[in-house]
């Protein structure tokens, strides 16, 4: 992995250890630590000042597909092709539990706070005191066998399994309610937590994968297999294309403040500087 100088494209440290692809990287909230899941089944902790690898995280029998960061990051969450979804104590550098273990391949996960109305359960056990802000949050996971599935975080109870058109990528929180899923056929779902049998709406632009999905101010930001990456505003009707990737596919997207980064097969991670909108 390298870390670059945004401003001017100066690279300043490369971060070596995994074995194999790396699949997928993110900085903690403090910005000065990045947390990174490989084909090698491991989950590791960087120090982005010195590219030192503080924390290794081992228990995945398959290759690490996303993960996602609870609050403040005492605790982070994996998925994995082994299908099992974990969470993990970043301090003791331990595994607190398998949130999930679906037999598919995890694509996607997201964690979100969720609204007041939502029923999340009771955990069947009192959890850990490493376990932190968990509470009243929901876990996503975006399946490979079609299934796009909710839990909650501490209680580890189902919240609802909806089964979509291929299988999904990708997944994202819009609100404490809605949520967006992206499937291989080039579907995105948006789905009402508080009554997810129907989809609130279905996004078809074309009929390449879905490969990322953000929240964006009002909107979201979503990358396809085709080249395609384009900004939804506005109550979901008012597009923004970011042109340049020709028809490689943008495998993922990133914004900072009024800027937004995407990362191609072609090997550019390309920077968008965006007006106010």
């Amino acid at each position: 992995m390298k870390i670059w100088q945004a401003s001017n494209g100066e690279l300043r440290r490369v971060l070596e250890g995994h074995v194999f692809d790396v699949n997928c990287c993110r900085f903690f909230p403090s910005g000065l630590v990045v947390l990174s899941g490989g084909m090698d089944a491991q989950l590791k902790i960087w120090s982005a000042e010195d590219a030192s690898c503080v924390v290794t995280f081992k228990g995945h029998k398959g290759g690490i597909l996303d993960t996602a960061i609870v609050d403040r990051g005492r605790n982070v969450v994996s998925g994995s092709r082994d299908g099992t979804a974990r969470l993990w104590d970043c301090g003791r550098s331990a595994c607190l539990g398998v949130i999930a273990d679906c037999g598919s391949s995890i694509n996607g996960v997201a964690v979100g706070a969720a609204d007041n109305s939502i029923n999340l359960g009771s955990p069947e056990q009192s959890p850990s005191e490493r376990e932190v802000g968990t509470e009243s949050k929901m876990l996503l996971l975006a399946r490979e066998d079609k299934k796009l599935q909710c839990l909650g975080l501490q209680s580890r109870q189902p919240v609802f399994l909806f089964v979509g058109s291929d299988a999904f990528n990708c997944c994202t929180f819009l609100s404490g309610f809605l949520l967006l899923a992206g499937t291989q056929d080039g579907n995105i779902y948006q789905l009402d937590v508080r009554s997810p049998r129907a989809p609130v709406q279905v996004i078809h632009r074309s009929g390449a994968p879905v490969l990322s999905l953000l929240n964006f101010r009002d909107g979201f930001i979503a990358s396809q297999g085709d080249g395609s990456c384009f900004i939804v505003q506005q109550d979901l009707d008012y597009l923004i294309e970011l042109t340049g990737a020709d028809c490689d596919p943008v495998f993922k997207v990133a914004t900072w403040e009024k800027q937004i980064y995407t990362c191609c097969r072609d090997g550019l991670v390309r920077r968008y500087q965006l007006s106010d909108l």
